[in-house]
């Protein structure tokens, strides 16, 4: 297991240079120039402009830039915005704790409904518990994330007043209840479909025929020999999901005014501010790479078959 951990992890560094360099060079080479955007349509000299890109190292060529980058990286440093000169930690300090909450507030909203319905749904496959929990998961994804942001928004929170319409910059655990339903709602529908769906599965498998022959509870033989092997690629899935629900919350974010990596990245883009962009996609991918990792080992825990070398 301890060779496997130290492969993965010689792995991840060329995932992660070549994703981090590939969004660098999107970030500042597409857009345009990002210090002549800070003034909009107004004119400026170029010696002002020759000065500023020299304090951000933005006149070096494009790979030195990447390279000095990553070395601020490893010490710590993001880099600072350009516009207010304000480092990108103090940004990644304020934005992250909010959407780890409501990333995390989803993520178990969608782990507790999600298998729930699909192990409910699995254990009836062809029933009308079956049937509704499939009519009803497809509702959700059929619609759009911020249709349902609106219609959450206009009945609990205009008409019924349950709710607050939008997140205080407190952004308290109460508030973000709403957003986070939001958010993990079509992640939700999906984790219960592919639940149901090697649930049904699993449970005509040779190994289950002989469980019950056994005479097993139905408790071990549902809890143990059916959902160990049935929740495989439901982990995989959850594994993603938890990196892109935290990168996927600019729509939702913004529906509730929530001052979040979302709301940040989504500001970022409209002002040009590369470095926080690409400080914000740099945490992202760490987090995408750990939950790979974290995956890839819950395998083993679920599927004793399964042995790293």
């Amino acid at each position: 297991m301890g060779r496997y951990v130290a492969r993965r992890l010689l792995q991840m560094i060329p995932v992660f240079l070549g994703t981090t360099l590939l969004i660098f060079l999107m970030v500042y080479t597409l857009p345009g120039d990002p210090v002549r955007g800070l003034f909009g349509d107004k004119g400026v000299d170029p010696a002002t402009l020759a000065k500023l890109r020299h304090e951000h190292g933005l006149d070096q060529p494009i790979l030195q830039q990447y390279w000095n980058y990553m070395w601020g990286v490893l010490h710590g440093d993001f880099g600072k915005q350009i516009a207010s000169g304000r480092p990108v930690t103090d940004v990644l300090g304020d934005a992250f704790p909010v959407t780890l909450r409501l990333a995390g507030m989803a993520f178990v909203i969608e782990i507790v409904i999600g298998i729930g319905l699909g192990t409910i749904a699995g254990l009836r496959a062809g029933r009308f518990t079956d049937n509704a929990v499939l009519v009803f998961t497809l509702l959700i994804i059929s619609i759009p994330v911020f249709v349902l942001g609106f219609i959450i928004k206009a009945v609990f929170a205009f008409q019924l007043g349950w709710i607050s319409p939008n997140v205080s910059g407190d952004a308290k655990w109460s508030e973000l209840l709403a957003p986070a339903i939001v958010l993990g709602s079509l992640s939700l529908a999906y984790v219960a479909r592919l639940t149901r769906t090697t649930m049904a599965e699993n449970l005509r498998s040779d190994y289950m025929r002989t469980a019950i022959a056994k005479g097993l509870p139905k408790r071990r033989i549902v809890g143990v020999h059916l959902m160990r092997n049935s929740l495989i690629p439901v982990i995989t899935f959850l594994g993603t999901d938890l990196g892109a629900l935290m990168g996927g919350a600019v729509v939702t974010e913004g529906l509730f005014n929530v001052k979040g990596i979302g709301g940040t990245i989504y500001e970022s883009i409209q002002k040009r501010e590369g470095t926080t962009l690409v400080g914000l996609v740099t945490i992202l991918v760490l987090v995408y790479l750990l939950m790979s990792l974290i995956v890839d080992l819950l395998y083993a825990v679920l599927d004793p078959r399964i042995r790293y070398a």
